[in-house]
Formats: structure tokens, C-alpha cells, sequence
């Protein structure tokens, strides 16, 4: 089964990140001049996908706030702390979908409850869908990709330094970047 050969119909069923080949990850501008990218390397994530009724599909990610990796041990540290994400009293930030779209042929929408910390809020994620195909083991493999731009401070991270020359070290907004591959498990 390629992406060719499978109606999104056939591909009906309960899935499950496969977190060795999914990235969960964001994208936040430093001292307003470059990029600071990092990752989340510990999470999970089920859903149900239906191809006939794309707007029955569901979606549910627990990511360990712990994990956040940007390649820079110090940085990482403070990214856990009291001043972003306080790891210690918010282990976990986690997105449940409310609904689903499907836009076109392979972009969909997928609506939901992002909690970060002690705050809830609706985001809307845009996906395009990458394929789907039988792997070497015999699963039934889909990948989406997706990205959604957030202001932190909704979710009260709050955090930041102001600059000499104006400007603050950290942007207040966050692309959140989504490369999903999920494997059928029913």
C-alpha cells in the first residue's frame, strides 16, 4: 500500500506515534536576530483516524515537559525551570483534539486543547497528509506534517530579558513544527 494504491477510506483505524520517527518540536526567535530550535523527546500519542468522516478523528499527545532539548544543556535547564515551563509543578503539557477538517484532498485541520502549565486554550493545526505505506514489518504507517504559530505568553511562559539595543532575548511567539509518523494498531 502506497499513498497511491490507498483511499484515505482504507486507512480507518486506531494509531499510535511511533517517537522514533516523529518530531515534536518548536521554533522561537533569540535576542531578535537568529532562530533557537528544539525538540521534545519524550511524548505519546493515539488517535483515530477516519478516512470516510475525517471530522470523527481524534487526536490525543502527552509530551514530558523534561524532555525539551534544544542542544544546549544550560539553556535546557532554564527552559525547565520556574521561568518557562516550572517542569517540577507542570510535568507535562498535553493536546486533545476537539475536531477535525479535512480542507482538501491532503490538508486537514485539526482543533484542540493545548495545556501548557496551569493554562487550557483551543489551537487550530493545519496538516498536510505525507502518505501512508505498508512498512517492511507489515504496519500500516500515515505521516502528517504541521505547524502552528502560539504566543507563549498565552500559556504563561513568561519569561524574558530585555536588550541594550531594544528588543527582548526571547520572542514571544513559538511555531510549534509536527512530523508525525503513526502506526495502525487496530
Amino acid at each position: 500500500m502506497t499513498t497511491a494504491t490507498a483511499s484515505l477510506a482504507e486507512l480507518t483505524g486506531q494509531y499510535a506515534l511511533d517517537p522514533s520517527h516523529t518530531r515534536i518540536g518548536f521554533t522561537a526567535r533569540h535576542a531578535m536576530v537568529t532562530k533557537v530550535r528544539g525538540a521534545f523527546n519524550e511524548f505519546e500519542g493515539t488517535g483515530f483516524l477516519d478516512g470516510s468522516n475525517p471530522e470523527k478523528s481524534q487526536v490525543a499527545v502527552t509530551i514530558q515537559a523534561k524532555s525539551i532539548d534544544t542542544r544546549n544543556e544550560q539553556r535546557d535547564g532554564h527552559l525547565r525551570s520556574n521561568d518557562f515551563f516550572d517542569m517540577e509543578t507542570y510535568p507535562e503539557i498535553k493536546f486533545v483534539s476537539t475536531a477535525a477538517r479535512q480542507v482538501d484532498d491532503s490538508t486537514f485541520e485539526l482543533t484542540g486543547d493545548l495545556t501548557i502549565k496551569d493554562v487550557t486554550k483551543p489551537v487550530t493545526v493545519p496538516f498536510s497528509f505525507e502518505g501512508a505505506v505498508k512498512d517492511p514489518w507489515g504496519n500500516t504507517r500515515v505521516g502528517f506534517e504541521g505547524a502552528v504559530t502560539i504566543n507563549r505568553k498565552d500559556w504563561n511562559v513568561n519569561w524574558n530579558a530585555a536588550l541594550e539595543a531594544g528588543g527582548v532575548l526571547v520572542s514571544e511567539k513559538v511555531t510549534l513544527e509536527f512530523e508525525l509518523s503513526a502506526i495502525k494498531t487496530a
